[in-house]
């Protein structure tokens, strides 16, 4: 199973460096790729056919950091290639949310989309360690 993390965007200081940190921690678990596009137009061709998309956007599901754990195992058993698409500052078009196959929220708070991606690296992050037995808090 791939992780892709699709974001309307490029990521921009101090984000890019904590992006990069958990990208780093993420290296020996599990691979994400991030992937910078224009417009939810160029999403929606960069994603494949047979892959699961997850839309973050505040009023899709909550989960704890053991819930998360679960989802992401059920992922890996499904063993199809997962996109998390995040979007710009308008959030995510009405074409891209109908595409998805599930929605998830990372809380009820409203954040910047740059702010988003680094929070959901953290989530699958602790998550992997989770699955792996390993203490999770830092």
């Amino acid at each position: 199973m791939k992780l892709t993390v699709m974001a309307v965007g490029r990521i921009r200081a101090p984000f890019d460096a904590a992006e990069a940190h958990y990208l780093r921690l993420l290296k020996a678990r599990q691979k994400v790729e991030v992937v910078e596009v224009k417009d939810d137009e160029a999403m929606l061709r960069r994603v494949t056919p047979r892959s699961h998309l997850v839309a973050l956007d505040l009023g899709g599901k909550t989960m704890d950091s053991i819930s998360w754990s679960s989802w992401l195992e059920s992922r890996r058993l499904a063993a199809r290639d997962v996109f998390f698409l995040i979007g710009g500052p308008e959030g995510l078009g009405e074409e891209v949310q109908r595409r998805s196959d599930e929605s998830v929220s990372l809380g009820p708070q409203t954040m910047a989309h740059q702010l988003a991606r680094i929070v959901l690296l953290e989530q699958i992050f602790r998550a992997g360690k989770i699955l792996a037995g390993e203490k999770y808090h830092l």
